[in-house]
């Protein structure tokens, strides 16, 4: 078996047209396809960043069929990628909210895995403020991808703050991170967190985020990454739409975990 696998992230700045993403997830998708990408994660809120924080119950789905889930299973199977779908709305048990979900689908077009986020960011300092509980349920299931070449953990933004996540997972190949952070944390965390998770768990991180300004005033932090077990930044993108793409090594992987053998030294 190759033990080297071609990967990317797809970076955006969506907006509160739907469609218009749809068409830029599409054709970066298919970019990364014809570059040789096996796997293709794309940012979270990837259909929609509205006006408003309650825009996206209006385009929330039901699990398993869907205008958004078409196109996800659709675009995995025309360009024969495994497909991370950052995340769509997915209709929750209660009323006025979704869940965050990360859906991925197989080179096939069959749906493969599905994650709801677990942990929902809440920020306060001076005029910016979020807190996704408002809109959001909280997912409770920690859910990783088996596919040909990689056993893939699946978070979503904040979560990346929460390292036990991670180790709840298990030991994968590769960690991949949906995100839209702010530019306030994203400059002052995003590098050093993802960073931290590749090197504590020896695995490959690859972080697909939104970058730059949306129409409704937010301002994303963007530099979508991939970061090698030994904590390497591989590649990544600024501001701006666009594609990261990297390869995962196995044999490297295997070397590290072999010189450092960090896991394997675990008391807890």
């Amino acid at each position: 078996m190759h033990s080297k696998t071609k990967i990317a992230a797809v970076q955006m700045v969506s907006t509160p047209d739907p469609s218009a993403n749809r068409q830029v997830a599409a054709r970066l998708v298919r970019e990364a396809a014809q570059a040789g990408a096996q796997l293709v994660l794309l940012p979270e809120y990837w259909p929609l960043l509205g006006m408003r924080d309650t825009d996206k119950l209006v385009h929330a789905e039901q699990a398993g069929s869907g205008l958004l889930q078409g196109f996800m299973s659709d675009l995995a199977r025309t360009c024969g990628v495994w497909l991370i779908g950052g995340t769509i709305p997915l209709v929750s048990a209660e009323s006025g909210k979704v869940l965050n979900t990360l859906l991925a689908y197989a080179p096939d077009g069959r749906a493969a895995a599905r994650y709801d986020k677990i942990h929902l960011f809440g920020f306060t300092r001076g005029e910016e403020s979020y807190d996704e509980s408002r809109t959001i349920v909280a997912g409770k299931d920690v859910t990783v991808l088996e596919t040909p070449f990689a056993r893939v953990g699946l978070s979503i933004c904040y979560d990346l703050r929460f390292p036990e996540l991670y180790r709840a997972m298990g030991e994968c190949t590769l960690i991949v991170v949906p995100a839209a952070f702010t530019y306030t944390t994203g400059r002052a965390h995003w590098e050093i967190l993802l960073r931290a998770r590749a090197v504590e768990n020896q695995c490959y991180v690859l972080a697909a985020a939104q970058g730059g300004k949306h129409d409704n005033g937010r301002r994303t932090w963007g530099y979508s990454m991939l970061v090698d077990p030994w904590g390497e930044v591989l590649a990544q993108q600024a501001e701006g739409e666009g594609l990261v793409i990297g390869e995962i090594d196995a044999g490297h992987l295997s070397a590290v975990r072999a010189s450092l053998p960090a896991l394997q030294h675990r008391k807890l």
